[in-house]
Formats: C-alpha cells, sequence, structure tokens
C-alpha cells in the first residue's frame, strides 16, 4: 500500500512539474514571438504538448523533453495558431462590445434584458466553444475552417465534456482570484491542461479517448492550411 501510494504521489509531482514547465514555455514562446506573434502559437502547442504527453505510454517526461516538444508544436502553428486565435478574439471582441452597449446604454427595458440574457448564452456557448476547439486543433490535422465546425457540433453532441471543461475552468479562474500564486507559477497552462484531459476522457475522439486501446505516440505536425 505504502508503494502504491509513493508510486501515486511521484505521478501527481510529474505533472505538476509538467504543467509548470509548459508554463515557462509558453511565456518565453510569447515573449519570442513579440507577444502578438508568439501568443496562440503558445496556446496551440500547449494543447499539442499535453495531447502527446496524454497518449504516451508513462508520462514520465523531464523538463527537456517537455520544452523540445513544446517548441516543434509551436514552430509548426505560427501562421495556422495566429489565423485561428485572432479570429476567435474578433468574435469576442464583438460579443464584449455588444455586452456593454446593451448594458450600460438605455436600450429599452424588457427587450434591452432579452438581448443581454441572450448576449450571456451565447458567450458561454463560444466559451466552451473556445476552450475545446484547442482541444480538437491538436488532435486533428485538418484545417482551421474543419475545426471550427466540429468544434460546434461537438459542444452540442458531447454535453457532458462540454459542462465539465466549463465548470473546470470556473474553478480555475476561482483559483486565481483566491490565490494570485496559482495563476503566476502556473498561468495559462492549466486550463489548457484541464480541457485536454476532460476531452481525453469524455469526448471519445479518434486518437484521444482515454475508453479507446492506447495509441501510438504522435509526432509534431502542422495544422493543413485553409
Amino acid at each position: 500500500m505504502l508503494s502504491r501510494f509513493s508510486l501515486r504521489y511521484e505521478r501527481i509531482c510529474r505533472m505538476i512539474v509538467t504543467i509548470f514547465a509548459v508554463n515557462v514555455a509558453m511565456v518565453a514562446h510569447t515573449l519570442l514571438g513579440a507577444v502578438i506573434v508568439g501568443f496562440f502559437p503558445s496556446i496551440a502547442a500547449a494543447h499539442s504538448t499535453y495531447r502527446l504527453w496524454l497518449l504516451s505510454s508513462d508520462r514520465v517526461w523531464s523538463v527537456r523533453k517537455t520544452w523540445s516538444t513544446f517548441h516543434e508544436f509551436w514552430k509548426g502553428e505560427i501562421r495556422s495558431a495566429n489565423e485561428f486565435g485572432w479570429s476567435l478574439s474578433g468574435v469576442w471582441l464583438l460579443l464584449i462590445v455588444d455586452y456593454w452597449m446593451v448594458n450600460w446604454h438605455d436600450i429599452g427595458g424588457t427587450i434591452g434584458i432579452g438581448i443581454s440574457g441572450a448576449l450571456v448564452v451565447i458567450m458561454v456557448f463560444v466559451g466552451m466553444f473556445t476552450l475545446l476547439s484547442w482541444v480538437l486543433r491538436s488532435n486533428f490535422n485538418e484545417s482551421n475552417r474543419w475545426a471550427i465546425k466540429t468544434t460546434l457540433q461537438m459542444v452540442v453532441a458531447r454535453p457532458l465534456c462540454s459542462l465539465i471543461t466549463a465548470a473546470l475552468f470556473m474553478l480555475t479562474v476561482w483559483a486565481w482570484y483566491t490565490w494570485p500564486g496559482i495563476l503566476v507559477v502556473f498561468g495559462l497552462s492549466v486550463p489548457a491542461f484541464l480541457s485536454s484531459i476532460t476531452v481525453f476522457s469524455y469526448a471519445r475522439l479518434p486518437g484521444m479517448d482515454i475508453h479507446g486501446t492506447r495509441f501510438g505516440v504522435a509526432t509534431p505536425s502542422n495544422n493543413t492550411e485553409d
């Protein structure tokens, strides 16, 4: 029993080190791309790295392996991830501006409340889409257009996966607010990890399914451009 506890404790510690290493890689590569060019490829590379880690036979990775794997994915995502990420940012900007206009300007009683409520529902849906889309992109070597269409279907077709992903993200935000040190040390690596492991456990995606047989280890590859 003691040996089993020691083994599990070691695995948890290695997992924490991997999450930390991915966060350091995200920060470094975001700065390497002068933020504007480097941020979204870092998000994509984090999800691809976690996918590879989840599919590995022992998940015993050194910091060096984590870094080199992340870097290879990052280089292959510079164009595709920026196209996807900045397009998604445009959608979020539009929703936020609309929500601000409705709630801080006189839109007109019941109509304004209805529009505000509809926007909240849309933002929740887009939030789940955002969290799941990066994981789905990492699992399939397809175009961004294909990833958008498939993720929209997945949010509806896999409601348990979508709800758990959203709940874990809200829990992460609460943890960031309660213990800011978690955000400083682990950053956006945490939601990327939680989204990846939720999809791995509940989405039943081909090539990324905990319920299926053990898949072979994937290799870094670029997404097909639109």
